[in-house]
């Protein structure tokens, strides 16, 4: 009887164990598809974003530049603040121009970068900026426009990009 319940015990254990490496071996699941692009950003959204991320800035006291282009990577706003340093001008830029060409925030090729390995290749992929802080803007499931800021630590950039983009909503 005790060897019937040892045996049943080690098989059971097996079984779950089993089960277990089989389903962490289980590939993960495809990302959602990125939103299709959709009409321009308007100059009055724009003034929204831009008005939301000066806010934030501002109330950080953290001297930025800022960035808005439409979804089709044009220029529709750029506000570089007091004391911001010039160079940051076109971090900015390549920011919201990646986040707005391959739609989605820069902070994926940054995760992506962290990680090594054949993630490096992102540093020979052209238009896509490893720094946070370029972030789409999303209307009603489609891709407007980005902004993009530099000027302070990625993290704090991308704070200033999300007080934008939820001043428009």
């Amino acid at each position: 009887m005790r060897t019937e319940r040892l045996v049943s015990l080690v098989v059971g254990t097996a079984l779950i164990l089993g089960a277990s490496v089989a389903s962490a071996q289980q590939p993960a699941a495809a990302p959602p598809p990125p939103p299709p692009y959709g009409t321009p950003i308007t100059l009055e959204q724009a003034k929204k974003v831009m008005a939301g991320a000066e806010a934030e800035a501002k109330k950080n006291n953290w001297n930025v530049v800022m960035v808005v282009l439409d979804s089709g990577g044009n220029l529709v706003m750029l506000q570089r603040m007091d004391g911001a340093q010039f160079g940051s001008i076109e971090v900015a830029k390549e920011k919201a121009y990646s986040a707005v060409a391959f739609r989605r925030p820069t902070k994926a090729f940054d995760d992506a970068l962290a990680q090594g390995g054949n993630n490096l290749r992102i540093l020979r992929l052209p238009g896509a900026s490893p720094l946070e802080g370029g972030i789409p803007i999303v209307v009603d499931g489609k891709l407007i426009g980005a902004v993009g800021v530099s000027g302070v630590t990625s993290a704090q950039d991308a704070q200033i990009g999300r007080a934008g983009i939820d001043n428009l909503k």
